[in-house]
């Protein structure tokens, strides 16, 4: 990557980090200006986006059990949505196109039909950034999510084949084999121990299965993806996706850039992808609709359809294709990357805010929610416990344990990874499935009898916006919390929490307590 690149979206992404706003909005700032400063874009620039996306496929597989892609509010709602919605912007594209808007009056029912598919996928890159930002990836609505992108990309490979005529190969039938060889898998990652050879060896399937798959003409991704997936059961995994997880986001600011390098706008260009991008709000709409349809909570339902609300990278590449074929003039193209990056502004400045909008409009959004929700968003009220622990990863899970074998099983555990919940519940602990900042749980929960809560969150502010859940909730107990840097440690007593550990600090006594214990 050229030093130029590098300057620009570093100035460009502390600038709008500066004030309180995600970096890749900055990276897309600096792509459309060095554009405009007449640079062009190389291949490395194409090929570190490319390989940003194969890794963030890949590290999406591995957060992901085939089983989630089957129930029915994942594949129901996505197709569901992508038909609807197709239909529905094709009669507004036409409907534009009957007052003589610029770009609409060229369009006739096939060409507004395409434009409504290519926007009907939602961006993978930038749901998984505000995900991972937010630390909900693992959440109801994070899961959720990430379903409905996989199910997006199998769709997607199914328009190009029919949109390329490029049938795929007869081996592409033997992929189906990769289940059987997935202890090779497993045994590959198992040797690669936990050093310099576990990022390396990540890197070396996501690129592997994008080869494989392309060999066989199959969508390059979607073999990452499937190959992510293969390995998501594996010990692990998690750890495989924190070593890559620098090196995915590096690579894709070069994704970022290179949308700013699609073409200069012109004012009509402009102005015309404002247009779509207020559509957005339709979209919204028919999410939530379907989600809730689909006895979804009216949370869940609501931040999903928050964060889906968003255009593709993927719309770029049916544009591309349609303005290769001859199906829709050049001028689009330009007009879906300005949409496609106001859409990301869009989302990335709705989601910051969600959980905010939620507690202040619940009782609207809870109206429309069906009257029996689905068996596993019933929540769950632990018995007779005194101390519950949020939030059960290393630390929190470290904690739990010393907790439950100092005051028994009065000490209960709590996490919105449900997978972690279903393995802990299985081995007989007491802990149950709950996401820390839903409102809805605290305000149905009884923690009368809970005299402590413990917050092992990974995110400051995601710990903050559990203690005000907490209090609004009129919990009266004492809360401790954990932080890694002091300023942390300062926003967090301020927030109302009664005691804060410092992360390193805290290892660190423990250590030397423990240590010193041994001569004495």
């Amino acid at each position: 990557m050229e030093f130029i690149w590098i300057l620009f979206a570093f100035v460009c992404g502390l600038a709008v980090k500066l004030i309180n706003l995600p970096p890749l909005i900055g990276f897309l700032l600096a792509g459309f200006l060095l554009n405009a400063f007449g640079m062009q874009p190389s291949s490395t620039l194409d090929s570190l986006a490319n390989l940003g996306i194969t890794l963030m496929l890949f590290c999406i597989g591995l957060k992901l059990h085939v089983r989630d892609l089957l129930k029915r509010e994942v594949w129901a709602s996505t197709l569901g949505h992508m038909s609807l919605w197709s239909l529905l912007l094709m009669a507004v594209c036409l409907l534009l196109g009957s007052l003589s808007l610029p770009f609409f009056d060229i369009l006739d029912f096939k060409t507004a039909a395409l434009l409504g598919f290519a926007l009907s996928f939602s961006s993978t890159v930038c749901i998984v950034k505000l995900l991972e930002e937010s630390s909900e990836l693992k959440t109801r609505h994070g899961q959720l999510a990430l379903g409905i992108l996989v199910m997006q990309d199998i769709v997607a490979v199914v328009f190009l084949v029919f949109a390329t005529g490029k049938i795929p190969s007869l081996w592409a039938l033997a992929l189906f084999g990769l289940i059987l060889i997935r202890p090779v898998f497993n045994k590959i990652v198992d040797k690669a121990g936990h050093g310099e050879m576990l990022p390396l060896t990540g890197l070396f399937l996501a690129l592997g299965g994008y080869e494989l798959f392309y060999l066989v003409g199959v969508k390059g991704d979607l073999g990452a993806l499937i190959f992510g997936i293969l390995l998501a059961s594996h010990s692990k995994a998690a750890e495989m996706n924190k070593a890559l997880m620098n090196f995915k986001d590096l690579f894709l600011i070069g994704f970022f850039l290179s949308i700013g390098f699609t073409a200069l706008p012109t004012l009509n260009m402009v102005m015309v992808s404002l247009l779509i991008s207020v559509v957005i709000l339709l979209k919204f709409a028919l999410f939530f609709a379907l989600f809730t349809k689909l006895k979804l909570r009216g949370r869940t339902a609501f931040l999903s359809s928050i964060v889906l609300s968003n255009y593709s990278e993927f719309g770029l590449i049916v544009v591309a294709l349609s303005v290769a074929n001859g199906w829709l003039a050049k001028e689009w193209l330009v007009v879906l990357a300005l949409a496609v990056s106001f859409s990301f502004i869009v989302t990335s400045l709705l989601y910051r805010n969600v959980h905010r909008l939620y507690r202040k409009n619940k009782e609207t959004i809870r109206r429309f929610e069906h009257p029996t929700c689905l068996p596993e968003d019933v929540f769950v009220q632990p018995v007779d416990t005194e101390i519950l622990v949020v939030g059960l990863g290393r630390v929190g899970r470290g904690a739990f344990e010393s907790l439950k074998g100092l005051v028994g099983t009065t000490v209960a555990g709590m996490d919105a990874d449900r997978n972690r919940i279903t393995q802990m519940q299985a081995a007989q602990e007491n802990v149950f499935y709950g996401d820390g900042e839903d409102a809805d749980l605290w305000e149905r929960l009884d923690t009368s009898s809970i005299h402590l809560v413990l917050l092992a969150l990974p995110a400051t502010e995601d710990t903050t916006n559990v203690a005000v859940q907490l209090r609004k909730a009129n919990y009266t107990g004492q809360i401790a919390a954990i932080a890694r840097y002091q300023d942390e440690r300062e926003i967090l007593i301020n927030s109302g929490i009664d005691n804060v550990f410092n992360f390193y600090t805290e290892a660190g006594t423990g250590f030397a307590e423990e240590s010193l214990s041994l001569i004495r």
